[in-house]
C-alpha cells in the first residue's frame, strides 16, 4: 500500500498548503492564484535523496484507471476549478464553464484567451505515476492523485505543449521557459515524495542536476 496514507500527518508546510486550498474551495479560486508553491530547493533535494530508485513498469496502464475531473466545488469540476484558479478575469456560466478570460502558460510563456486552447497538465503524468508505484493503488487513490488541487500537481498550460510533453519525465522533457524549470522540478519532487512514488535512475540524475542550479 502506498505510504502516503501514513503521511496524513502532513508537515507544517503541507498543512498550510491544505488550509489554503480548502479556503479556495470554499470561496472559489481567485484570478491571481496559480500552482500551489512547491517546497524549497533544499527541501526538494532532501526529498529526492529519500525516493526509491527503481525501473519503471507500464504493464496494465490505462488512463481511465485514473478517474479525472471530479466535482471540486459547487458545479465546478477539477478542470474548471484550475481554469478559474490559474486564469485572469475568468468569467464562467452557471455550469462553471469558462466563457472568457486569459491564461498565461508558464511552460512556454504564451497567453491564451480561449479556454479551449488550454489543457490542465498533470505535472507528474498519470502514466508516470503508474510506472512509479500507482499500479498498486486502489481506484480511489488514483482518483485522488488525478484531481489533487492541494499539491503542485495540476496546472493550466498551452494545449499543444502539454500534448508534446505527454508522459515524459524531466530526463526527457522540461518547460521551454527556463525560468520556470526550478519551480517545475521542485513541484515534481514534492508530488513524488508525497505519494511515495519511485524515480528511475535517469530521472533522478536529471532532477539532481536541475535542483543543483535552483
Amino acid at each position: 500500500m502506498p505510504k502516503f496514507y501514513a503521511r496524513r500527518r502532513l508537515s507544517i508546510l503541507g498543512a498550510l498548503t491544505a488550509l489554503i486550498a480548502s479556503v479556495a474551495i470554499l470561496n472559489g479560486p481567485t484570478a491571481s492564484a496559480a500552482l500551489p508553491t512547491p517546497v524549497s530547493a533544499a527541501t526538494a533535494r532532501t526529498y529526492l535523496a529519500s525516493l526509491t530508485v527503481a525501473t519503471e513498469n507500464r504493464t496494465g496502464y490505462a488512463r481511465d484507471l485514473f478517474p479525472t475531473w471530479i466535482t471540486i466545488s459547487g458545479t465546478c469540476n477539477t478542470r474548471e476549478y484550475i481554469l478559474k484558479r490559474d486564469g485572469s478575469n475568468v468569467v464562467t456560466d452557471s455550469a462553471c464553464a469558462a466563457t472568457s478570460g486569459s491564461w498565461y502558460s508558464p511552460y512556454d510563456g504564451a497567453t491564451w484567451t480561449a479556454a479551449s486552447d488550454v489543457d490542465i497538465d498533470h505535472l507528474v503524468p498519470l502514466a508516470e505515476a503508474w510506472d512509479s508505484g500507482a499500479s498498486a493503488w486502489t481506484t480511489a487513490q488514483r482518483q485522488a492523485f488525478a484531481n489533487d488541487v492541494t499539491r503542485p500537481q495540476l496546472l493550466a498550460v498551452t494545449d499543444n505543449v502539454n500534448q508534446s510533453k505527454g508522459d515524459q519525465d524531466p530526463a526527457t522533457w522540461m518547460p521551454s521557459l527556463t525560468s520556470y524549470r526550478c519551480t517545475y522540478v521542485r513541484a515534481w519532487v514534492q508530488v513524488k515524495y508525497y505519494y511515495d512514488l519511485s524515480v528511475d535512475s535517469a530521472e533522478k540524475t536529471a532532477l539532481t542536476n536541475y535542483l543543483a542550479n535552483c
